[in-house]
């Protein structure tokens, strides 16, 4: 036991020391993107990085430990992120819109209704957050009401990015208090919080840049948390919250209205939605903001941003429906895959099949829509602290490679290293999950695990 527990220790300082390193190649000329290949090197600390954490996810999952083992896995997440914290961001400039939308709700403005260089934001503007605003000549704030909600918060009480890079913690810290209370229902012992703790691309999508998904982090653990304790309604109204920082989550709700619990969070979700969107009306048509001309930018309407597509395009002419075919084809296997999971009949403590479903469901739409941005990913390794598949902990780690774009405009070779394992490993989880659940079929009252005894 003493040697384990000094090899798992083992590993969180050196983990913790790969990040301090990648911290040291001028975290300055990597946000400007510079100097390509200080940005390479980085991404290569980050893909050893990986490795470790691998490792350490691989060694916790083995055997007993001792109760004090979960304070060393949190002591080092609390290490990595306190460093993380000591530089600017260095992998996005998101953050500064972030800090922009909270500075402008403080001045009593909608967020929705100006974009950046109107002239009747001219008094807000500085010189350490304005000139670092994506698309601020054109595009309206793209964030849901709840981040939104945050960010005016943390406007009012700390104008900066780190006031931003905090709130985003304690969002995230808000998501790993609830797995760790969700751990003893699904009969898993606590130290398995490492799976998200010690997770490189949250830790630098969330501690570095400041990423709102950590709020649908927070969110989508309290949901999961509630659903588990049979709070139905509580839950449907805690994704709406996740769903309402980032749209992405709303694919896990087949996974909370298993067994009959329908109309109790849907409602509830329903009511947080619209209460959220009713705070910002003033807007009009504006409180979607960028969002619906986001696809187009992003290749998705075109089929040019999808992995598969992209790759398609590589060896012939696609046909102008091509992406509404794709988009349709996706939605039939989403919505099979989604009515199987509903009509299966569900163990008496479901909280390892609620998690495994969520993150099946979390992991096909990630592939699917094959995301380019590395921290879209971060959130898959929630679910994966109770029901970690290899597909799952895969996308939660392997989309650090995004960060560098070896090939410039590519959308497949590069990305294939990612996409084309990942769908490989789908289709494996897929097909054992579909033969287990036809040599046993689950019996009402069964006990999906033992409950813990400590």
């Amino acid at each position: 036991m003493t040697k384990r527990l000094c090899l798992l220790s083992g590993l969180g300082l050196a983990l913790l020391a790969l990040t301090v390193a990648g911290l040291c190649i001028d975290p300055p000329a990597i946000a400007r993107g510079a100097h390509v290949a200080r940005l390479g090197l980085l991404v290569g600390l980050l893909g050893v990085s990986a490795a470790v954490y691998f490792g350490a996810v691989f060694l916790v999952q083995r055997g007993n430990w001792p109760r004090q083992t979960v304070w060393l896995v949190l002591g080092i997440a609390a290490l990595l992120r306190l460093a993380l914290l000591t530089t600017p961001p260095m992998l996005s400039t998101d953050i500064y819109r972030y800090v922009w939308d909270g500075r402008v709700q403080a001045a009593g403005i909608n967020p929705y209704r100006y974009i950046p260089v109107d002239p009747r934001l001219a008094a807000l503007r500085d010189d350490t957050v304005y000139p670092h605003i994506n698309r601020k000549e054109y595009a309206r704030t793209i964030y849901p009401p709840v981040a939104e909600m945050i960010f005016g918060v943390a406007g009012r009480l700390w104008d900066s990015v780190n006031g931003i890079r905090l709130a985003m913690l304690a969002c995230e810290a808000l998501g790993i208090a609830a797995l760790l209370w969700l751990l003893p229902l699904a009969g898993l012992p606590r130290e398995r919080i490492l799976i998200y703790a010690w997770n490189p691309l949250a830790l630098w999508s969330f501690a570095s840049d400041g990423h709102v998904d950590a709020i649908a982090v927070g969110f989508l653990g309290l949901a999961l948390l509630l659903r588990a304790r049979r709070l139905d309604g509580w839950a449907g109204a805690a994704l709406a919250g996740a769903v309402m920082a980032k749209f992405l989550p709303i694919v896990v709700a087949p996974a909370l209205l298993r067994g009959g619990r329908f109309w109790r969070p849907t409602l509830a979700g329903l009511a947080v939605i619209l209460a959220a969107y009713a705070v910002y009306i003033g807007a009009g048509k504006h409180v979607l903001g960028f969002l619906p001309t986001y696809g187009s930018e992003e290749g998705l309407d075109s089929g040019s941003g999808i992995w598969l597509l992209a790759g398609l395009g590589e060896f012939t002419t696609l046909p102008a429906y091509a992406a509404k075919l794709y988009a349709l084809g996706m939605v039939l296997i989403f919505g099979t895959l989604a009515i199987w999971l509903l009509r299966r009949s569900l163990p008496q403590n479901d909280a390892q099949r609620l998690c495994q479903d969520a993150g099946l469901l979390a992991a096909v739409t990630m592939v699917a829509i094959s995301a380019h941005y590395h921290w879209y990913f971060a959130w898959l390794a929630l679910p994966a602290v109770v029901a970690p598949s290899a597909a799952l902990l895969w996308l939660a780690t392997a989309p650090l490679l995004l960060i560098i774009g070896p090939i410039p405009h590519d959308r497949f070779l590069w990305p294939s290293l990612i996409y084309l394992p990942a769908a490989a490993m789908l289709l494996f989880d897929l097909y054992r999950r579909r033969s287990a659940s036809r040599r046993v079929p689950p019996q009402s009252g069964e006990m999906s695990c033992p409950l813990p005894s400590r």
